[in-house]
C-alpha cells in the first residue's frame, strides 16, 4: 500500500491500527491527477484487501516550475544535459494539454537509427 501512494506521491498523514478489530486505517493525500485508477491499482497490489476512500480535502500548489530547465555549472553536473528526472508539473501540464487536444512540446523520436539490412540476398 505505501509503494502505491509512494509512486503516485502520496504522504501518509496517520496510520493506526483500530481497536477491537483487525483493521488498519491510513489516511493520506494523493494529487487528484494521480488518483485516477488508483482504487484498482490499490486493490490490485493488496490482493483486494485494501479498501480506498477517495474525498477531496484542499487545493495544493505544485512546488516544481513546470518550465525548468538545467542553466548553471552545478546544475548540469547534478541533473545532466537534459534534465531526464521527470518534472511532475511539465508532466501534468501535458497530459492536460493532450487531453484538451492543445499542442503539446515534445519529440515522439529522439535518436532513431534508420534501419538497414546488413546482408544483401541476390
Amino acid at each position: 500500500m505505501y509503494a502505491v501512494l509512494g509512486r503516485r506521491h502520496g504522504r501518509v498523514l496517520s496510520a493506526d491500527m483500530q481497536e477491537g478489530s483487525q483493521t488498519f486505517h491510513v489516511t493520506a493525500e494523493l494529487p487528484v491527477v494521480e488518483s485516477f485508477d488508483f482504487a484498482n491499482e490499490i486493490r490490485k497490489q493488496t490482493s483486494g484487501m485494501a479498501l480506498p476512500q477517495l474525498v477531496f480535502s484542499h487545493w495544493e500548489v505544485v512546488d516544481v516550475d513546470p518550465f525548468w530547465t538545467p542553466r548553471t555549472e552545478e546544475e548540469y553536473a547534478h541533473f545532466g544535459e537534459k534534465a531526464d528526472s521527470e518534472n511532475r508539473a511539465r508532466k501534468y501540464m501535458n497530459n492536460v494539454r493532450r487531453r484538451k487536444g492543445l499542442a503539446v512540446d515534445e519529440k515522439i523520436v529522439e535518436h532513431a537509427e534508420k534501419q538497414r539490412t546488413l546482408m544483401k540476398k541476390k
